[in-house]
């Protein structure tokens, strides 16, 4: 018998106990990769913020607004190019299941301090940055960017949002405030029109996110109890090569005596911080991810244990026949590391299939979720290391095993 077929011959003498064995192997593969690309996303993100903004928040809360007023004076700071002001706004649309990123922001200086949201031409689905863009392209583009201006109710949103609820330029988007109710009644909708619909042009910004304009905010917000808003953080751009740390602790230091400190900080840190709110997620990844692991190999160590009592009897049929001691102990080794990469290979593709879902689930906490290929790597080595761990004691038993001994056992 070949060597290839008496392997699958032993694997399939139990199909259920393997066919579990495989499936076990492919979730925690499944599991491995999803926890660690949460990883590789966040460092990945943080790699590609820009080295030239800052953000300014409360130094008491992200949760804690500053007001307006802080503005001027932050962007008399030496260094300092224009800045953005940002607020949550934190409604719905439609149904309060319906839930994303809403924000209300500096129309003058949005588009010019955050060059990553990038409008598309609704022709082509091309943006500036993409050299086939036709110059009619362009003007449509451009007059996008003109009608955030112009229109007081305009808004531009993320192409994976528009396409979840088909949304297109010229559409009336109502969206209901939760933290910020409309003065005319709680059940009063926002009007928005979009007017513009983005293709984030980093891994780290979101596709999902709604962005209407400051002023629309402000003035109806005047009639409410709520009052004139507070800003909850500020984008603020920096000349190329200018000493952030200086800046950073001009800007605070503006601020020592209140009403409201500040803390301000660079784009990557302040997205660490923000990325800590969730809990320490890397050593949660390492932890899950080495406990699976754990737990599969002990499985498929048991699993290979059953498999070598079972097979005593043909070890010593075929060292009779007159398999080598070499032979004997690679088709034990090999039954167990195709089990791990068979098991591997489903994860993966199981895995793969629901990157794209996941990554539109997950994109407000982790924008530009993918699987990278690293991760990949390891998923496979991993399991091939398992298969290695959990096939060597009874290979290495069938191997030192005489026939005589083989074929007298009582296993």
């Amino acid at each position: 018998m070949e060597f290839h077929k008496l392997i699958w011959r032993n694997l399939l003498a139990h199909k259920l106990r393997s066919i579990l064995t495989v499936l076990s192997v492919m979730v925690a593969v499944f599991l491995l990769l999803m926890l660690r690309s949460l990883v590789t996303t966040l460092e990945s993100n943080v790699a590609t913020f820009s080295s030239k903004r800052l953000w300014v928040q409360s130094a008491v809360s992200l949760f804690v607004d500053f007001p307006q007023s802080y503005q001027p004076k932050v962007e008399s700071v030496e260094g300092v190019v224009r800045t953005c002001k940002w607020q949550w706004f934190g409604g719905f649309y439609q149904d309060p299941k319906n839930f994303f990123g809403q924000f209300a922001v500096d129309q003058e200086a949005f588009l010019s301090v955050c060059p990553e949201i990038e409008l598309l031409d609704p022709e082509t689905s091309r943006t500036v940055s993409d050299p086939k863009l036709p110059e009619q392209g362009r003007q449509r583009i451009q007059a996008q960017e003109e009608a955030f201006l112009a229109k007081r109710n305009a808004c531009i949103v993320g192409q994976g949002i528009a396409k979840q609820f088909g949304w297109k330029l010229g559409d009336m988007v109502p969206i209901t405030g939760a933290l910020f109710p409309h003065p005319s009644g709680a059940k009063v909708a926002w009007e928005f029109e979009v007017v513009g619909i983005y293709k984030p042009g980093a891994p780290n910004w979101d596709s999902r996110t709604l962005f209407f304009r400051w002023d629309l905010f402000e003035e109806t917000l005047r009639a409410s109890p709520t009052g004139i808003p507070g800003v909850g953080v500020m984008l603020v751009e920096t000349e190329p090569g200018a000493d952030q740390t200086r800046i950073i602790g001009e800007i605070d230091a503006k601020f020592a005596a209140g009403p409201q400190r500040t803390q301000t900080t660079t784009e990557s840190e302040f997205n660490r911080q923000f990325a800590t709110m969730f809990g320490n997620i890397p050593f949660f990844v390492s932890s899950i991810g080495s406990g699976v692991l754990l737990a599969i190999a002990l499985a498929c160590v048991n699993t290979m244990l059953m498999a070598g009592r079972e097979q005593t009897h043909d070890v010593g049929i075929l060292k009779a026949l007159g398999f080598s001691d070499a032979r004997t102990f690679g088709l034990l080794l090999t039954q167990s590391m195709l089990l791990c990469l068979l098991g591997a290979a489903l994860g993966i593709a199981l895995a793969k299939a629901m990157e794209g879902g996941v990554a539109v689930a997950m994109g407000a906490m982790f924008p530009g979720f993918r699987i990278q290929g690293s991760t990949l790597t390891l998923a496979v080595a991993l399991c091939a290391g398992v298969g290695l761990i959990a096939g060597l004691a009874p290979a290495w038993k069938a191997r030192a095993m005489r026939p005589v001994e083989a074929l007298r056992s009582e296993q």
